[in-house]
């Protein structure tokens, strides 16, 4: 290795601390340019660019979304729905639901029950609407809390 390269280009904890620092900013703003992310970490466009490049090649960086105003789009009620399949032979839940856009995320969990659902939905009505066609399409019980107020949410892990 060349003694020539800064500490971000040689690799190890300066590199490891770029990166994280690129992510986080990524998470936050996935539209954040080159340029703002070279000003942020102290390097030259070319090499963040690069960065960038590779943390998606590996895999770090997988994708990069708008983020949506569920209440703006008429889904202001927010449910987490516990299922829990009533034939344990068959756990094939996640793919009998998936076809339910109403359906934000569906984590296995440990514990009682099989997984949890985030919902988002119109009203109470069709939470309800909702829970019927979930019980039906994958023959699970499922357990509901609705959400009164969220403090945050999509939080970057880094």
């Amino acid at each position: 290795m060349s003694s020539s390269n800064s500490p971000a280009e040689a690799g190890g904890a300066a590199a490891i601390d770029v990166d994280r620092a690129l992510m986080a900013t990524l998470a936050r703003d996935g539209r954040a340019s080159f340029t703002e992310l070279a000003e942020r970490v102290g390097l030259s466009v070319s090499a963040v660019h690069q960065r960038v490049r590779r943390l998606e090649q590996r895999g770090l960086i997988t994708g990069y979304r708008a983020t949506l105003d569920a209440t703006q789009l008429g889904l202001p009620l927010t449910a987490f729905v516990s299922i829990t399949p009533t034939d344990s032979q068959t756990d094939d839940a996640p793919a009998l639901l998936a076809h339910l856009s109403a359906i934000e995320e569906c984590h296995a969990v440990a514990g009682v029950e099989s997984y949890i659902l985030k919902v988002r939905v119109a009203s109470p009505d069709a939470l309800e609407a909702l829970l019927k066609e979930i019980r039906s399409a994958a023959n699970v019980t499922t357990r509901t809390a609705v959400v009164l107020s969220t403090s945050y949410e999509d939080r970057p892990p880094i």
